[in-house]
């Protein structure tokens, strides 16, 4: 058995906030909103994706922001993704502590813990 590439992250989002998801993922960070299976888009929540990376927000009715876990999504311009944040009234939060790597934490409009990172310069 071998792994190829994940496929996708799944984060979960209170009811009826499609539309904070939209503003947030496609508005601020740039990603574009993919159809979701007519069988999936009937329980609400939206996909996005960016390059090769897939976002989905499912709906939990009795919602919990994930504060700790997160996807750690690797970008080619980490300060154009803080700029975008912080023009949008996100905080940022920088950390140094992966050897290697730029990368800062933010949040989604739900308050999901998310991560971006960037190779460092040799």
């Amino acid at each position: 058995m071998t792994f190829d590439r994940l496929h996708h992250m799944q984060l979960a989002m209170p009811r009826d906030e499609e539309q904070g998801a939209r503003d947030f993922f496609v508005g601020v960070l740039g990603m574009i909103e993919i159809d979701k299976p007519p069988a999936l888009a009937a329980r609400g929540g939206a996909w996005f994706r960016a390059g090769a990376v897939e976002l989905h927000l499912g709906v939990e009715d009795d919602f919990r922001a994930a504060r700790k876990g997160h996807p750690g999504t690797l970008v080619t311009n980490l300060d154009d993704v803080v700029h975008r944040l912080v023009r949008a009234g996100q905080d940022v939060s920088w950390d140094a502590g992966f050897p290697g790597f730029r990368r800062v934490y933010a949040h989604d409009p739900f308050g999901n813990r998310l991560e971006f990172l960037e190779l460092a310069s040799p």
